[in-house]
């Protein structure tokens, strides 16, 4: 029996890392069940779904690998081996997204006790940033944060940020359209929320001008004048299955945890690809693969966070 998985407190350290992953529109669609004393399985909770924009659940397995991502560093900084399956019974339990299990002692490198001291750090910032641009050295970091997860993070030239900001603005007109997609993003942006959902307080100001560089969630707190040139960049993934997502997903915590760690803010403009999703497209073939999250980066002030459910909520069974 592994120490981490032995007693009470143990699995209750893993639950707090691995609940407070990002998650889109913060609806933390995970659940997670310990077996045997040997294992920790993350799943996918059906209720906390979005049927709407994420009809082929793709922003759930991205949303449940960053909570993988954190449930492993909290092992490996218990000084034991994270040994992971992903999709271990893809036929017989589908909702079984990972199963992971405490393997022998290992020695806690202090890279990895910094990235764990930080989850309760990270934030979505949606409020305006600096002029000041990431620096090229604060890029390659990041860069190779996406790499070590199987994945890729794709820094924009100025173009290329001017046109996809064009192409989100487009995504968000033609969602606003859309009166079940309305309501299913009313629904997670209720004020009053208590442990999931995205309060008012975390919603950021109204730009003053267009196209704007954060997401629209009809609720704003004032208005604010953005960065005039934002940083943009795209994490990909070489395929486009479930467990691509997954990696997606471990690849984004491990990103924005090394970006916690040089002071660098982010948030997220996936309008594009929530309309792609919603209309059942498939990408292009790129090079440099498939988009799975778009990523404004910058310096930013502290910002509150989006709140959480208790550990003993996430356990099923």
């Amino acid at each position: 029996m592994s120490a981490s998985l032995a007693t009470e407190l143990g699995v209750r350290r893993l639950l707090v890392a691995a609940g407070q992953a990002p998650s889109v529109l913060n609806t933390q669609p995970w659940r997670f069940r310990v077996v045997r004393q040997e294992y920790v399985e993350v799943l996918a909770d059906p209720d906390r779904r979005l049927r709407v924009s994420d009809p082929n659940g793709r922003n759930q397995y991205v949303s449940c690998g960053a909570a993988l991502f954190n449930l492993r560093l909290a092992v490996r900084t218990a000084g034991r081996r994270p040994l992971v399956w992903l999709l271990p019974s893809p036929e017989e339990e589908p909702g079984l997204l990972a199963a992971v299990r405490v393997g022998g002692a290992l020695a806690v490198p202090g890279e990895y006790r910094e990235l764990y001291d930080l989850i309760p750090v990270r934030r979505t910032s949606r409020v305006p940033f600096l002029e000041r641009g990431v620096p090229r050295s604060v890029m390659s970091a990041l860069r190779r944060a996406a790499s070590r997860e199987g994945a890729a993070l794709v820094p924009l030239d100025r173009h290329a940020t001017a046109d996809l900001l064009d192409h989100v603005a487009i995504a968000e007109d033609q969602l606003a359209r859309d009166h079940d997609y309305r309501a299913e993003l009313a629904a997670w942006t209720m004020p009053g929320t208590r442990y999931d959902g995205m309060p008012g307080y975390v919603h950021g100001p109204h730009p003053l001008r267009d196209p704007a560089p954060v997401r629209d969630f009809g609720r704003h707190q004032g208005q604010a004048r953005f960065e005039e040139r934002p940083q943009l960049a795209v994490l990909t993934t070489m395929g486009n299955r479930p467990a691509d997502w997954l990696r997606a997903g471990q690849a984004l915590q491990r990103v924005l945890l090394v970006a916690a760690r040089h002071d660098v803010s982010a948030s997220f403009l996936n309008q594009p690809l929530d309309l792609r999703d919603m209309r059942h497209r498939r990408d292009p073939h790129h090079r440099r693969g498939h988009p799975q999250m778009i990523m404004r980066l910058g310096y930013g002030p502290y910002v509150a966070r989006s709140p959480r459910r208790p550990a003993a909520e996430l356990v099923s069974g």
